[in-house]
């Protein structure tokens, strides 16, 4: 999937806003969406921030370091990977990845029952798990940070309409509850069964990682430890300042 609009959360962490460039109140969009478009770039009064940054993406065409994480929602070991390195990495390297998420993991397919799944975690971790490939589904550029949201609270699925609101607020909360109560969130689930246990090699446990396409177990420690090095040197083409800790002269004024 594609998750957000290129350079968007570079703005807030490779510069600061000068007074003359910092949005009005009135600006109705978050710091994320500043780039999306000229027109918003306009409103925000941001376009010499967005125009700096646009100049030191890396070449266009190139083939992105493809991400894929096989995880379950209430597993300790996917959340901290989920929040302490998969996130991270992507907000600061989306221009040079792209990121796939299956909300399966050890979850079983029941052949009958008033459930048609059973989950490591419970109950709650099918329904949180369902929860989140609904949004997966219906929140476009803005799923990554609700299931970050998500992951990052105390109770992830209570958590999930306080996280909608806060990153999709467009996105109506009833179509979610509708897809994840009903037939759509269950195939979604099957889909992501079929995906999951098509792996080969099968996996073993989760978190479960492939880099464009393929696990190996030398590729996963390496993203255990730090994925974002390993998206940085697996990047053929020009890599991004961020990687190489090249100073780029851009605005850096503050409020």
């Amino acid at each position: 999937m594609t998750l957000w609009p290129r350079f968007a959360v570079h703005l807030l962490l490779v510069m600061g806003v000068s007074e003359g460039s910092h949005p009005k109140p009135s600006c109705p969009y978050p710091p994320s969406q500043w780039c999306r478009s000229l027109q918003i770039a306009i409103e925000c009064q941001v376009q010499k921030q967005c125009m700096e940054l646009n100049a030191t993406r890396p070449s266009p065409g190139r083939p992105l370091v493809e991400v894929t994480l096989y995880y379950e929602s209430l597993c300790p070991g996917c959340r901290v990977f989920l929040t302490q390195q998969l996130y991270p990495t992507w907000t600061m390297l989306q221009d040079i990845m792209n990121l796939t998420l299956v909300p399966y993991g050890n979850t079983q397919e029941l052949p009958s029952g008033t459930s048609p799944f059973s989950c490591q975690h419970g109950e709650a971790e099918c329904q949180t798990n369902m929860m989140e490939a609904c949004i997966l589904h219906l929140a476009g550029d803005a799923s990554l940070h609700i299931i970050y949201c998500m992951e990052s609270s105390t109770h992830a699925l209570h958590a999930a309409r306080p996280c909608v609101a806060l990153y999709a607020p467009a996105l109506s909360w009833a179509a979610v509850e509708c897809c994840a109560q009903g037939g759509q969130g269950v195939q979604l689930m099957k889909d992501h069964a079929a995906r999951t246990q098509g792996l080969n090699p099968t996996h073993s446990h989760v978190p479960w990682v492939t880099i464009d396409g393929e696990h190996r177990e030398e590729v996963q420690e390496k993203a255990m430890a730090s994925l974002f090095h390993l998206v940085c040197d697996l990047y053929k083409a020009r890599k991004p300042p961020v990687c190489t800790g090249v100073q780029v002269k851009l605005d850096r004024s503050l409020c």
